[in-house]
């Protein structure tokens, strides 16, 4: 009877030990789909809160690419020779080399994102800066504009949107998503400084400032990794298949 009592013992035990990580488990998932609530709502509810200032940081650099666009069509044939000759000279060098310092590009990389999202925080944190803001988003704009336009006036159609979506498209899904976080955590702080100028609210308003500046330069971050580590590989490829 002994033996039976213990292995019925030893059955109601592991039975509590199975219920209790199933129970365990269960509490992980529920906290699991708690936060990944939460972090949807708190998207939600700042894309929300925010919605105007989005609107017009995107239409400030769909703005920039249109100058882009524009300038590319206006520049003289001698100006799209030089341009060409560049491209091509990148592209001859690539395939007889065919070596990419993939950690010099990534430094150079992260370097400039940290030099971008630094003067936007800082330009973002003055109630005078916001213009210069701005212009940063345009310019950005007016880049990348100016480089599809290049690339397609010199490659065709076809192979100039091809190139442009394998050397331009993956970083830049994150990339400009990020760049329009700071603009408008820059806007924000603005609006919330000129409607309320005391000292308790312009800290905590800067605090956001700077904790969305983080959360844009993470996403920086990723994005010159997509570039460094995919979209040059991509591109090699790419060129590789044209000869």
């Amino acid at each position: 009877m002994s033996i039976i009592n213990k292995m019925e013992d030893s059955r109601k035990i592991e039975h509590n030990i199975r219920n209790k990580g199933r129970e365990d488990n269960r509490i992980h998932r529920i906290h699991r789909n708690d936060n990944k609530a939460k972090i949807k709502e708190f998207i939600y509810n700042h894309i929300y809160k925010n919605f105007k200032s989005y609107i017009i940081v995107m239409m400030i650099f769909i703005i920039g690419i249109v100058l882009g666009v524009i300038f590319i069509n206006k520049i003289e044939d001698q100006q799209l020779v030089e341009i060409k000759d560049y491209l091509n000279e990148s592209i001859v060098s690539i395939k007889e080399n065919y070596q990419i310092d993939s950690g010099a590009l990534l430094q150079e990389s992260l370097w400039e994102d940290f030099i971008l999202t630094n003067l936007m925080w800082f330009i973002g944190s003055t109630v005078i800066g916001l213009p210069i803001v701005f212009a940063i988003v345009l310019y950005r704009g007016f880049c990348f504009g100016y480089t599809i336009s290049a690339v397609i006036a010199i490659y065709g159609t076809q192979k100039g949107i091809i190139f442009s979506l394998v050397t331009m498209l993956l970083q830049n899904i994150i990339f400009i998503p990020a760049l329009f976080i700071l603009t408008v955590s820059g806007i924000r702080l603005y609006r919330s400084i000129m409607k309320d100028k005391r000292r308790e609210n312009i800290k905590l308003e800067i605090l956001r400032h700077t904790i969305c500046s983080v959360v844009a330069f993470i996403m920086m971050i990723l994005s010159s990794f997509i570039e460094t580590y995919l979209s040059s590989n991509l591109f090699v490829m790419t060129i590789n298949l044209w000869s």
